[in-house]
């Protein structure tokens, strides 16, 4: 099987490694990708946004699978271009896409698949979100209804900075000539938990849970950003968390997506939040979530390829249990200087060999390009150092240790990534 991997980043630096585990698979190719991916994949020139582009090269390189990473080019209906080509893809449709591409229509399909989540409003105007913040009260809650990156999201106690990202998020709705919307949500308290589900429309099959660090810097100050680092498995969760999730969340909504004739195959990413009243959804997206898929499919001994393939054919039922490792696994942000709001890019990265040379790391590439003989930055989030070990407090010296041998200058990371689950890991053994 060849399969073609679209998109740049850590995320699908994550999934090509994992692919290139698979048996089954005997060729990999990476649109546009970048350069820490060369060595396990084939590089191609594509905008990813070009569903007709994406299709024409998938047909002529011979591509038996597209798996498309990104969220952007999911809602732009890339996957129906290339279902069009004849080729299966793992991905959804641009209309089923919409669970993440627009955080309104997700809340209808909560509602309708009776999903436990925030209360919320979808507002229009400037008086309906004063008279939303007002009625849900602090700590206030505004989402952009829009693709925004992991960045759309303003949690705060400060009524006038809400209301400001509010007006920003209806001004650039507006702008870009949508339906200019933004959603008010009740604060959710608990620490967040984030379950990927591989499903083909009918069948749903869960991944293993992890745990993501959304804001900058350490114990959890700062901006929120796309992801700063990640963690499996959660040794504080319960043992029915999954089981739970998959009956009371993700199966539900993906029978009301079938219902409503837009049936969801592809990832459906379930973001939750373990509140005080049992779980409930933040949000959902339609794509492996970045930094987590990095940490997931480290621990996954199963074939990816073949998951994948069964998902986007309608066979996931006849699919065996997913293996699983007993390892742990941690994944570390390096970001670029002035990261999240204005990143300064073109750093030279020193010591990729040596932090890829640890024993159970893994160097992933995100936001990297290649200028003559050096490898340098070019996004916010640059690389995500991935470190395997037998508990969580191993796993976390395994990625600091690999990350401590890379120099950028100016780069930033938290060095708390973990530590809570590690001391807990600790504790309950």
């Amino acid at each position: 099987m060849k399969v073609l991997v679209l998109g740049t980043g850590a995320r699908e630096h994550a999934l090509v490694q994992a692919l290139a585990r698979d048996p089954e698979v005997s060729a990999i190719a990476a649109a546009p990708g970048n350069p820490g991916m060369a060595d396990q994949a084939e590089l191609l020139a594509v905008d990813p946004m070009d569903g007709p582009a994406v299709a024409a090269l998938a047909t002529t390189w011979g591509a038996d699978l597209v798996v498309v990473g990104p969220e952007a080019p999911l809602v732009a209906g890339v996957a129906d271009a290339v279902r069009a080509a004849g080729i299966d893809c793992f991905g959804p449709t641009g209309p089923a896409a919409q669970l993440e591409g627009s955080k309104a229509f997700a809340k209808d399909v909560m509602a309708e698949a009776d999903v436990p989540t925030a209360l919320a409003h979808v507002c229009r105007t400037d008086a309906e979100v004063e008279q939303a913040l007002d009625a849900l009260g602090a700590p206030h809650v505004v989402k952009d209804d829009g693709l925004a990156a992991g960045k759309g999201v303003v949690v705060t106690d400060d009524r006038a900075e809400a209301l400001a990202h509010a007006r920003a998020c209806l001004a650039h709705g507006a702008a870009a000539g949508q339906v200019a919307q933004v959603v008010v949500e009740e604060f959710l308290d608990g620490p967040e938990v984030s379950l990927f589900c591989v499903t083909d429309g009918v069948s749903v099959v869960p991944l293993e849970p992890a745990q993501d660090f959304k804001r900058l810097l350490d114990g959890d100050a700062g901006p929120n950003t796309g992801g700063m680092g990640a963690y499996t498995p959660l040794p504080w969760a319960e043992p029915t968390l999954v089981e739970d999730v998959l009956a009371r969340v993700a199966q539900p909504t993906v029978d009301a997506m079938a219902r409503r004739g837009t049936p969801f195959a592809g990832l459906l990413y379930v973001g939750l939040a373990m509140t005080s009243r049992g779980p409930r959804v933040v949000e959902f997206n339609a794509r492996f979530g970045d930094p987590e898929t990095q940490v997931v499919l480290a621990r996954l001994e199963s074939p990816l390829g073949a998951l994948l393939r069964a998902a986007a054919t309608g066979t996931l039922a006849d699919h065996p249990p997913l293996r699983w490792s007993d390892q742990a696994a941690v994944t570390v942000v390096l970001a670029s200087p002035g990261y999240p709001v204005a990143p300064t890019t073109g750093g030279v990265l020193q010591g990729l060999d040596a932090a890829a040379a640890v024993p159970g790391a893994s160097v992933l590439h995100a936001g990297t390009a290649r200028r003559g003989d050096d490898v340098v930055s070019s996004g916010g989030r640059v690389l995500s150092v991935v470190g395997v070990g037998t508990t969580l407090d191993d796993a976390r010296a395994v990625a600091y240790d690999a990350l401590g041998r890379v120099e950028l200058d100016g780069g930033q990371h938290r060095t708390d990534i973990a530590a809570a689950a590690a001391l807990a890991q600790e504790v309950r053994a």
